[in-house]
């Protein structure tokens, strides 16, 4: 573990490769494509006061099983409902935040609230072109550890330097000294085309609390498609997070925890 959250632990849930930290109601993190569940460690430090934390590495990702196929939302979604075995609050980001989406719209009954970060629907076919072309450009090895970093630094360039060494640390595996994504490539490709259905319908119908969640200079994000999604669910919470771009909960954990626990306290008001 990264000395950002020294109190998190390897977690035995389920199948899939987990850490977690704090103690309460379970939070349960769902990291972006290509990403892994260490990048929410900060996020989990300012959360452990309050929750019992869990960050998983999603199918095809990390250190979770790869398998040949199976990358759609449901897919996603059914892993979320196999590892809780009580009522969850999920903060998902990107990828993340569409499988959770999913999973409070289908698993209400194992869901206790949804926090959706910078995934919506209408996001243009133009902002998912450029995805895919980055995801794709992740495909390569790397001779050294330095050279994933400077790579990374690149790629996401509002990151701080301690988020991309977490990306690098634990996003790498060394075979025969080349160092190679451990996100799985024609997982990624597939994931990256089911980021394009339609999730219109999945967030009109959804029923438990959901917060939605924006960096101000979000590259995936328009502020088109966050006014529609707005006006699709004018009744849900929103809110916006300053100096973010697409990364938030890297970039701001400090402010994405604020607003987590506001929401959180905003539904135990309403149910008193």
């Amino acid at each position: 573990m990264t000395a950002s959250c020294a109190t998190s632990r390897k977690s035995t849930i389920s199948r899939l490769h987990a850490i977690e930290a704090g103690a309460g109601p379970l939070a349960l993190c769902l990291h972006g494509i290509t990403a892994n569940a260490y990048v929410f460690e900060p996020l989990m430090a300012a959360l452990a006061t309050r929750f019992r934390v869990v960050s998983l590495d999603q199918r095809g990702h990390g250190r979770s099983p790869k398998p040949a196929r199976g990358y759609a939302s449901l897919d996603y979604a059914n892993d979320i409902q196999d590892v809780i075995n009580e009522k969850a609050l999920l903060i998902g980001h990107s990828l993340g935040a569409r499988n959770a989406l999913v999973a409070g719209l289908r698993f209400p009954g194992r869901v206790a609230a949804v926090v959706a970060i910078d995934f919506t629907p209408y996001i243009e076919p133009e902002v998912f072109d450029a995805l895919e072309e980055r995801v794709a450009g992740g495909e390569q090895n790397f001779a050294s550890m330095k050279g994933i970093q400077t790579y990374l630094a690149g790629r996401y360039p509002q990151l701080p330097a301690d988020a991309v060494a977490r990306r690098a640390q634990y996003g790498y595996e060394n075979v025969d000294g080349k160092w190679r994504p451990l996100a799985v490539p024609q997982a990624m490709r597939e994931t990256c085309m089911g980021l394009r259905e339609d999730l219109t319908d999945v967030l009109k119908n959804i029923r438990v609390p959901v917060l939605l969640m924006r960096g101000v200079d979000s590259r995936l994000v328009s502020r088109e498609a966050w006014a529609k999604t707005r006006a699709l669910r004018p009744d849900l919470p929103a809110v916006e997070i300053a100096g973010a771009d697409h990364y938030v909960p890297e970039e701001r954990p400090r402010e994405v925890a604020a607003a987590v626990q506001e929401f959180w306290d905003s539904i135990a008001r309403r149910k008193a």
